[in-house]
């Protein structure tokens, strides 16, 4: 068939090609009857959900696309929201005239119910966060009393204000700590997890039975149950120690929080004693009570009647526990020191101070500051003196039987007991725990 094509003129062939391509074109495209019958009753829906019918419609021809909302019926309101930082001194009233709105919404939403009063609290640095519609009108004004509260006021049908609280979620889990003491408590703490401010609390947990500026040795531990604050699912910060153990010198202390706040042991006698083992921070060293030390100004040997606490010049003093100052003066032996009698026959007494910070006759409470470490008088440096006296005789701070304050007693003690064996249980659980994957 080929051949024979080639065989005609040119002219003739061009016509032949022309004729195929026609024919070809005509078995391609449907009939105009049988796209309308394809189209018709199909209609598209397009992506905006447009329904089209395309049956009428030509190729080429611009059309106007309907835009059908009847079934939108929501009306989309826009508002504004911004925060404004509470200055000193300002008050909800200056705070709306900073920001241009009347002075009559401010008295709506001051008077809005039993929350609204909290606008009158205002405390400088905190924030109130507004909200306004298109007319510029305040719809809800909000203000973070707390991490956990909220006071929010908001705008009525009737064009008046609503106040209420707004309440987070607030979720506490107990974590468990643990250390060994190699070099010094600080240290021991800071590579057990635990923040500056967690070792202090354990450390005034059982300040009245362990002096941590002499009593620490290498081979001491610790175990804590502390509380992880949660609101609204995000981690705030650390809550209290519910319950602690320390191993001194082979002693061991036990500590639980009991709902009054206080620490207790597992027999409920508190944790706090009527004085502190130590009236300096325990970070710092000190010598011993002797009855035969070698005086370092007298160079000779002399009995030690009290505990030398070396520190440096302005380390705080607090008084051992509450009473009055009977003596707060200057000698040249005893430099500025400072007496004070609790009653029951006991005195202390605080020695080489640089500052005093008590008078005389003055009353004082356990933890007090009472004076500044320095080294006025007989002194080779900046220490503290302290002395403990029970009825004129002097008596090693460091060892003496301190009195108890305030144990448990009746159907409280009971209760605690058991409360007390759920915490410690849960403490020697960890221990063990954690002893068992090492």
């Amino acid at each position: 068939m080929k051949n024979l094509v080639d065989n005609f003129p040119k002219q003739h062939r061009v016509t032949i090609l022309i004729a195929s391509m026609l024919f070809a074109l005509l078995i391609v495209l449907p009939s105009e009857s049988a796209k309308a019958s394809r189209m018709t009753g199909h209609p598209v829906v397009t992506s905006n959900n447009i329904v089209a019918n395309y049956a009428a419609l030509s190729i080429g021809q611009d059309y106007p696309v309907p835009l059908d909302f009847s079934e939108a019926n929501t009306e989309i309101e826009f508002t504004d929201l911004f925060k404004v930082k509470i200055r000193s001194g300002d008050s909800l009233a200056t705070i709306f005239t900073r920001i241009k709105q009347p002075q009559k919404t401010m008295l709506a939403i001051a008077s809005s119910g039993e929350a609204s009063k909290t606008f009158t609290r205002l405390i400088p640095g905190k924030f109130l966060q507004f909200e306004l519609n298109k007319d510029k009108e305040v719809v809800s004004l909000s203000y973070e009393q707390d991490q956990l509260t909220t006071v929010v006021a908001k705008l009525t049908e009737d064009k008046s204000y609503s106040s209420s609280f707004e309440e987070k979620s607030r979720t506490i889990r107990t974590v468990y700590y643990e250390g060994k003491i190699n070099s010094n408590f600080w240290n021991a703490g800071t590579a057990s997890g635990l923040n500056d401010n967690m070792i202090m609390n354990l450390a005034n947990i059982f300040a009245w039975d362990v002096d941590f500026a002499l009593d620490i040795r290498a081979g001491d531990s610790f175990s804590a149950l502390v509380e992880q604050i949660y609101i609204d699912g995000e981690f705030i910060g650390h809550g209290d120690i519910v319950a602690a153990e320390f191993i001194n010198q082979d002693e061991k202390f036990t500590a639980v929080r009991y709902d009054d706040g206080r620490y207790y042991t597992p027999e409920g006698d508190s944790m706090r004693k009527t004085f502190l083992r130590s009236p300096v921070n325990f970070k710092y060293i000190s010598s011993n009570f002797s009855n035969r030390r070698f005086h370092p100004v007298q160079k000779r040997m002399k009995a030690h009647r009290g505990v030398d606490y070396a520190a440096n010049t302005g380390t705080p003093v607090f008084a051992a526990g509450d009473g009055k100052v009977i003596k707060a003066g200057y000698d040249r032996f005893n430099g500025h020191h400072v007496f004070i009698e609790h009653g029951g026959g006991i005195t202390t007494k605080y020695i080489h101070f640089s500052k005093r910070k008590v008078r005389r006759g003055q009353k004082v409470k356990q933890g007090q500051v009472i004076g500044l470490v320095g080294s006025t008088g007989l002194a080779a440096g900046p220490h503290l003196h302290y002395e403990f006296l029970v009825n004129g005789v002097h008596r090693n701070p460091r060892t003496v039987s301190l009195p108890k304050a305030n144990p448990l007693k009746g159907e409280k003690k009971t209760q605690f007991a058991a409360y007390a064996e759920e915490r410690l249980g849960l403490l020697q659980h960890n221990k063990q725990l954690l002893l068992a994957i090492r």
